[in-house]
């Protein structure tokens, strides 16, 4: 009798470290549904910078190495749940996410817990654009910024997804004023979506732009940079002020790992006395939506239905 194959899926599959060419699309087994997860039959994947990261071996979550399918968020339709699925049924539309990766595939099995329904009117565009970086802009902003009435915000790499979705949700309160660094091509996309004074990220300096409007400096900074931009930030931090680093992206300076890049960006990175914080009154951390997700899985859900 003859054997017929089992289905499969396609996935982006990372074969290894490096450039494009690291990845590759594949034919993958369709995982089992286990009690908690759904299947999600996906319609569009999130790309994020963070993904460059994970292509040049930058950083992966808790170390996970090649290969593996690529994708930190997705949304789609479900096909299929767990027995002891209770929120979710199939048909539905949803969006969701795994730091564990897994997302860039045709069909992704993920926790109930990693998925959110998708309101009637949102695409699915737009459904997988939502986790990674409107989360990381929330609590960067809210949970370890203390986002206020009146502040004044930094938002490094304004044009990209975190900085995107951070200059959005400033303008959810009241009277917040921001500034955000990109290229001067991306200006007019950037002041439409709210940044109220773009910076030349290429040929200007961020420290005397922002002085130059706001002489006392900011409330806020979002540090997606890291290295010496990250180090010069405090210049401009008020008393009482709020330093978040939330990435690395000075490591990346093309396709490929760049060794060059990555020790200049590290040796530049200074460490922060806590004696300075002490004498000006600031407050420097650091967040990681990944491991957050991993300890605080109900409250990462709660936030992402918030913002939807």
């Amino acid at each position: 009798m003859e054997q017929t194959e089992a289905p499969k899926r396609k996935c982006v599959v990372l074969t290894s470290y490096g450039g494009y060419e690291k990845m590759c699309v594949k034919d993958c087994d369709i995982p089992e549904v286990e009690e908690s997860d759904v299947l999600v039959l996906v319609r569009a994947c999130g790309m994020n910078f963070s993904d460059i990261y994970t292509r040049q071996g930058i950083y992966t979550f808790k170390g996970a190495s090649p290969p593996f399918v690529m994708g930190l968020e997705a949304s789609g339709r479900v096909v299929k749940v767990g027995r002891n699925v209770d929120k979710i049924k199939v048909g539905d539309r949803v969006l969701c996410w795994s730091f564990t990766y897994g997302m860039w595939s045709t069909l992704a099995k993920v926790p109930e817990a990693n998925c959110c329904i998708m309101p009637d009117g949102m695409s699915y565009q737009v459904g997988a654009a939502i986790p990674v970086n409107y989360a990381t802009a929330y609590f960067t902003l809210y949970g370890l910024g203390g986002l206020k009435k009146g502040h004044k915000v930094l938002i490094q790499s304004a044009a990209g997804g975190v900085g995107w979705a951070a200059t959005q949700l400033c303008h959810v309160t009241e009277d917040v004023t921001v500034f955000g660094t990109s290229s001067p091509s991306k200006f007019e996309q950037t002041k439409e979506n709210g940044v109220d004074h773009p910076i030349d990220y290429r040929s200007g300096d961020f420290v005397q732009a922002v002085r130059s409007i706001e002489p006392k400096g900011v409330d806020i900074i979002l540090d997606s940079l890291s290295g010496n931009d990250f180090s010069r930030s405090r210049q401009i931090l008020q008393p009482l002020g709020h330093l978040v680093h939330i990435g690395i992206s000075n490591m990346i300076a093309g396709e490929k790992p760049s060794m060059f890049n990555i020790l200049k960006t590290w040796w530049q990175t200074k460490n922060v006395s806590i004696l300075e914080l002490v004498n000006s009154n600031h407050s420097v951390c650091g967040f990681n939506l990944a491991t957050f997700a991993e300890s605080n899985p109900d409250e990462m859900n709660s936030t992402v239905n918030k913002i939807v």
